[in-house]
């Protein structure tokens, strides 16, 4: 008999295709449609109804069941509150991290089991393979699309359960699959943004559940105000956009004078936003860094003064680093070369060539 696995479906190409090759490969294959949010679920921004619409036409395609199952309770208890403690403590968060950790790959590998399945599948693009013992944690083949970083708080029982179907090949290959397939979703445009935000504007998502505090917007050194912001919890370090005082110079006649400005640092006791002129300011540079909260996907720390890779932010190319000292709350990592705008409640990922290790949460 075949092995059953339950591919989580989101109405993207990604998981269409990974449900179909392993159809292809012989598995009995299971659609999951997941629902994580039911607030305002059917307002202009909100997609679950079109994205449970396009899984239905690929499993009817493919010849697959499909399953929905509603992860709300668990998804504002386990991740939405954490994303919003984290905004009002003046940190920028990254849910999709947590998310992850909390849903698809544990209530939903939960919910497949239950179901008498072996393996769980999800279309992102990473890789997984067994070595010496260990599972590890690969990025994905298509480094454009390469999204070990979001990944990187999974344990071993987790990765020993997990299929990712997509994560050799490039995005192209999988439009060209689906298509070929016939399935209608072949060109759907890529999901943006937080899962439960979608492409909402985010002031005024936030807004429904953290008070609004405006305040001042200072230079760094204290010295003028500049203008004021709407609150600290809409702003994140580096930001560029939305601050309302790109016509304003500076204090000199020098060239830098007329350079835009950027989100320095936040201070919640004042509630005042302080600013800097230029993308490379002293300011937005940093040569190390803390991270608390950690995760080592092996479940072993990564060895001291050893030189390593890492990645503040999604996207960003690979820093080289040490790690000066690890324990088993903390991890101090320095660069070869100061990185821009390291964030904190963002998170810090190691890397080790191909091999993501694990990381932590930027203090």
């Amino acid at each position: 008999m075949s092995k059953t696995v339950v591919v989580g479906m989101s109405g993207g190409v990604d998981s269409s295709v990974s449900a179909l090759l392993l159809k292809q490969q012989g598995w009995k294959v299971i659609g999951l449609f997941m629902k994580n949010w039911e607030d305002d679920d059917d307002g202009e921004y909100c997609s679950t109804r079109q994205d449970l619409v396009d899984v239905a036409a690929v499993c009817d395609v493919i010849g697959i069941d499909l399953e929905v199952v509603n992860f709300s309770a668990e998804y504002k208890d386990r991740v939405f509150s954490e994303f919003l403690r984290e905004y009002q403590a003046g940190r920028t968060p990254n849910p999709d991290v947590l998310c992850n950790a909390e849903i698809k790959f544990k209530a939903f590998l939960d919910h497949a089991l239950a179901l008498g399945a072996e393996k769980i599948a999800t279309g992102h693009y990473a890789q997984v393979r067994e070595f010496q013992s260990d599972y590890q944690l690969l990025k994905g083949e298509d480094g454009n699309k390469d999204q070990s970083y979001f990944l990187y708080r999974l344990n071993q029982a987790q990765l020993a359960r997990t299929l990712f179907p997509v994560g050799h090949l490039y995005k192209r290959e999988v439009r060209r699959i689906a298509q070929d397939a016939g399935l209608a979703n072949f060109a759907k445009k890529d999901s943006t943004g937080i899962c439960f935000i979608g492409e909402r504007p985010f002031r005024e998502f936030l807004s429904r559940y953290l008070p609004s505090m405006p305040g001042e917007i200072r230079t760094l050194e204290g010295e003028r105000v500049l203008g004021r912001h709407e609150g600290l919890m809409y702003h994140t370090l580096g930001q560029r956009k939305g601050l309302k005082i790109g016509g304003v110079k500076g204090n000199s006649d020098e060239a830098g004078d007329h350079e835009a400005w950027y989100v320095a640092a936040k201070d919640m006791a004042k509630n005042v936003l302080y600013v800097v002129q230029g993308h490379d300011h002293p300011a937005l540079l940093q040569e190390r860094l803390t991270a608390c909260d950690l995760s080592w996907i092996n479940g072993r720390p990564p060895h001291s003064h050893w030189v390593y890779a890492a990645k503040t932010r999604y996207r960003q190319a690979d820093a080289p680093c040490e790690v000066e000292s690890v324990d088993e709350t903390r991890c101090e990592i320095v660069f070869a070369q100061a990185q821009w705008a390291v964030t904190p409640g963002q998170s810090a990922v190691l890397y080790e060539s191909r091999v993501c290790l694990g990381g932590g949460i930027i203090d």
